[in-house]
């Protein structure tokens, strides 16, 4: 269906089987192949398999209605691709940066093809990223709609037909203020609205790039719609309380496997549960764990090699939880076995995180502390060092940012905090 074929370049619209829906539905996409290599490029559209065989011929308006925006979609590409071709210069590179990764003038395909870009590349949070933001986006657009028929698996699908008719262009300053004021009263952080917002302004910004939209067009930035700055937390533990939870008597072996590994984080430099549960017995050089933070290598363009000298603490708990260290290659936690999808890897974290937050959290109530997680051990990490009186060029370096200014701004809050006492101290009569 929808054919076309030019100078070796094919592009035709298929079904893609690989990723159904909770709902049994399939995403429609365009296919475009040179030199036996296939790359798909999103339309926004789901269908079933009984309705895909249909389709060609069905005169249904909800199907020609979805045949029309197919070819809507395959006409952007096909013009791209005739264009490249006739003047010797296709290419998959070249046909991306035409269409900005398959940006089209939707937000909900835009999404989509961001979607399906980062897990190409094997990053499954980033790409959850985009998809938690797109299904805010899709309950916004449907707010007037009943909540029912958007809950579960189907509103990913059903929904996507009434998102798919909002343009890039559509979305102005004006819109962003509804959707946050929104957001808020959902009950949404701040720290949650400026994710969301932040995936946004990726999408038009590469709208922008692509020509989609014109650089006037573009909510973002000063004298615009700012995105709001994460809400501060009181979240950095004192030394004090950091010596309360080390100490505490936990009921279960779990709960004292969770502690130990938020310790184990809070001396591994604020390691994040990622970079621990991917720690590997060659990560350990001369008495240090040396590594990489996933978080930031792939993006960073100087990469930086995070040294944390292994405590007697630290081998303690490896000892305690970790495999045995019967070669390099292994892991020192037994979370990971090797081999996993991106997907089953990215799961597997997920839930040890998840476990390891839920169990502090019961240690926070019972110690009178608050809300401990698995992003406390970090904080706290910088704010004792930081109050202890190291450098700050040591702490930036021992973090892995990039520069002075980053680890500036992460202390900010730490410092505040500190300031807000000394001033309780000055009419403590």
């Amino acid at each position: 269906m929808f054919d076309y074929s030019e100078g070796g370049v094919t592009l035709e619209a298929v079904l893609d089987k690989r990723t159904p829906t909770k709902a049994g539905l399939y995403p429609i996409k365009i296919r475009v192949t040179h030199k036996r290599v296939p790359k798909y490029y999103g339309t926004g559209k789901y269908i079933s398999l009984d309705d895909w065989e249909l389709l060609p011929d069905s005169k249904s308006r909800a199907m020609l209605d979805i045949k029309k925006a197919i070819q809507y979609e395959a006409d952007k590409v096909k013009e791209q691709v005739k264009d490249l071709v006739r003047n010797d210069l296709f290419s998959f590179e070249a046909l991306n940066g035409r269409l900005g990764k398959g940006i089209g003038s939707s937000v909900n395909v835009a999404f989509i093809s961001k979607m399906e870009v980062t897990i190409e590349d094997e990053k499954v949070n980033t790409s959850d990223w985009y998809k938690y933001t797109l299904r805010s986006i899709i309950l916004f657009t449907n707010r007037d709609q009943d909540p029912k028929e958007l809950k579960g698996g189907k509103f990913i699908s059903a929904a996507l037909l009434p998102a798919n008719k909002i343009n890039i262009s559509q979305i102005t300053v004006a819109w962003l203020q509804k959707y946050e004021k929104y957001l808020l009263d959902e009950g949404k952080s701040y720290t949650t609205i400026s994710m969301y917002m932040r995936a946004l302004q990726s999408i038009v910004n590469d709208a922008k790039e692509a020509g989609v939209i014109k650089a006037s067009q573009h909510p973002f930035g000063k004298g615009k719609y700012e995105i709001p700055q994460h809400e501060g937390r009181n979240i950095a533990l004192t030394i004090a309380d950091i010596g309360k939870i080390v100490k505490h008597d936990c009921k279960t072996d779990t709960t004292t496997m969770c502690r130990d590994l938020w310790f184990y984080s809070y001396l591994c430099n604020g390691a994040n549960i990622t970079d621990i549960c991917k720690f590997k017995y060659s990560n350990i050089r001369n008495g240090e764990i040396c590594f990489y933070r996933q978080k930031t290598v792939a993006k960073a363009k100087k990469k930086k090699l995070i040294h944390a000298i292994i405590t007697p603490e630290m081998k303690a708990i490896m000892e305690r939880w970790g495999n045995p260290p019967e070669s390099q290659d292994i892991y020192i936690f037994p979370f990971l076995k090797g081999g996993e999808s991106p997907t089953d890897e990215r799961r597997i974290i997920k839930n040890i995180t998840k476990l390891m937050n839920d169990k502090m959290k019961i240690i926070g109530d019972e110690l009178g502390i608050g809300n401990i997680s698995t992003y406390t051990a970090r904080h706290s990490y910088a704010s004792v060092l930081k109050r202890s009186g190291a450098n700050i060029a040591f702490i930036s370096e021992s973090l892995g940012h990039n520069d002075l200014k980053t680890t500036e701004n992460y202390l900010a809050s730490f410092e505040q905090e500190e300031r807000q006492k000394n001033a309780a101290l000055l009419t403590n009569f």
